[in-house]
């Protein structure tokens, strides 16, 4: 998502979007479908996003790769960079626009360096066997983009004029995806960054707005230049996961987490929505699991410290590929949404100091599901457990590994059993390590335990 919005506008404009595909087109059952097959490397990934600009104090590509080693120790395996093309002037939003406001797809934005610069930050990544991957705004471009010499790549209302794909967006202008030759340029972009970068894939701005098709085509074409990408569609569409796109975002999820952290909803509900997905999605869809990103107002100011931890320790544990964004590990609170979006605001690695227990966590809950197949390829099973209004529990299981989950979404403590027994190693990060028997369980406010046991 790219420009200022209300919370949760962009699963307004998915159910819009469903509802008028399901006025045109009958509803297609995904469901008994596979999806997409993902490499290993895909499906065992953390993957780190990166907001160049504010990452640093110079906000550019070396400040990133000075801090390769650090990510790498955290246990990083895909680096996601948000947009790194010029931004567009003419109608720009704030001081600086929005990265979503592409000038140039070819290009690089010379605040964050040298095309060389960038090079060696790949380079320096896959030194230390992480990938890398960018954002790609195919949806739309700034006002100022040199696309605009090709007026028929937007699209135009009945007066003729290049519109916005919706009101609010108004610093970008609508790409027409009816013009066969736009989507010929937009693939030998997409092929560019991968043959002259080396590049592991694209993370996909609004994937929904643009044609599943196209998607397709895109990624058939890629894939000849370099095989086993990963491609990510910020969107929320079973027709995705079919043939183009690796990942998903779990939207859905992440605002029911936001709701029940707020005391909005019930725990269960949780539950519901991931059914409720489960069933309507190709067999094998991964998703992205995230807390925070940057259309979001940071995790620890909507959820308070325990809180924001509690939603992280979801994201690790639940089945799909867990997101964590810059500054996380730190405890930072500094906003990048909107109106941030369009100004520097770099963040603020000193709360490291004064959040101890985030520096702790996100390495030790890394490497926890490194170290258990269970957490990065297992089934899930939901497990009861006496106060669901308040407590999620559920399992993973693969092969003789069986991992146990119990979180608690209130700031109330937590005492009664779920529906597991007997004996399992505690295994939940920082805390002792300690043999315990199931089904008796205790939980701090916003507290979480992990147990395993192998057969």
């Amino acid at each position: 998502m790219t420009h200022t919005r209300v919370p949760f506008l962009f699963i307004a404009l998915l159910l819009l979007s469903a509802l008028t595909l399901a006025q045109v087109q009958p509803a297609r059952d995904f469901s008994k479908q596979n999806a997409r097959p993902s490499q290993d490397w895909v499906r065992d990934a953390v993957i780190y996003q990166i907001f160049p600009r504010q990452y640093s104090t110079n906000g550019d590509f070396n400040g990133i790769t000075k801090d390769l080693d650090r990510l790498k120790t955290l246990g990083v395996d895909v680096l996601w960079l948000m947009p790194i093309h010029p931004i567009g002037e003419v109608k720009r939003k704030g001081t600086i626009g929005s990265p979503y406001a592409v000038k140039d797809f070819y290009a690089i934005n010379p605040d964050y360096g040298t095309p060389a610069d960038f090079k060696r930050l790949i380079a320096e990544a896959h030194r230390r066997g992480m990938k890398v991957i960018i954002d790609i705004v195919a949806n739309h471009t700034a006002w100022d983009s040199v696309m605009m010499k090709t007026p028929a790549f937007y699209t135009r209302n009945e007066k003729g004029d290049i519109v916005a794909p919706v009101p609010d967006w108004a610093d970008v202008a609508d790409l027409n995806y009816d013009n066969p030759e736009l989507r010929k340029y937009m693939i030998e972009m997409l092929k560019f960054w991968v043959r002259e970068y080396d590049l592991d894939g694209f993370r996909c701005d609004v994937a929904g707005f643009v044609p599943t098709d196209f998607w397709e085509t895109a990624r058939a074409e890629v894939d000849k230049v370099k095989a086993d990408t990963l491609w990510l569609a910020e969107w929320e569409s079973p027709d995705l996961m079919v043939n183009a796109f690796n990942l998903d975002y779990s939207w859905a999820m992440h605002a029911m987490l936001d709701r029940v952290l707020h005391g909005q909803m019930p725990a269960y509900e949780l539950r519901k929505v991931w059914e409720d997905q489960a069933a309507k999605f190709p067999r094998g869809s991964l998703r992205m699991r995230f807390s925070d990103n940057h259309d979001e107002r940071r995790a620890i100011a909507r959820f308070g410290e325990k809180g924001a931890l509690a939603a992280q320790a979801l994201v690790f544990t639940l089945d799909g590929i867990p997101l964590v964004y810059n500054g996380m590990e730190a405890g930072d609170t500094t906003e990048s949404g909107a109106p941030a979006l369009f100004e520097k605001r770099p963040i603020f690695w000193q709360f490291a100091e004064r959040r101890p227990e985030m520096v702790k966590f996100y390495p030790a809950m890394i490497a926890l599901r490194k170290s258990s197949n269970a957490l990065r390829r297992g089934e899930l099973r939901w497990i009861r457990n006496s106060d669901e209004a308040r407590v999620i529990t559920f399992a993973r299981r693969a092969g003789a590994e069986e991992i146990v989950v119990a979180i608690n979404m209130s700031s109330s403590p937590f005492v009664g059993t779920l529906e597991a027994s007997g004996s399992f190693d505690e295994v939940t990060p920082n805390a002792p390590e300690r043999t315990v028997a199931l089904p008796a369980i205790s939980l701090e406010g916003h507290g979480f335990r992990i147990f395993r046991r192998r057969n």
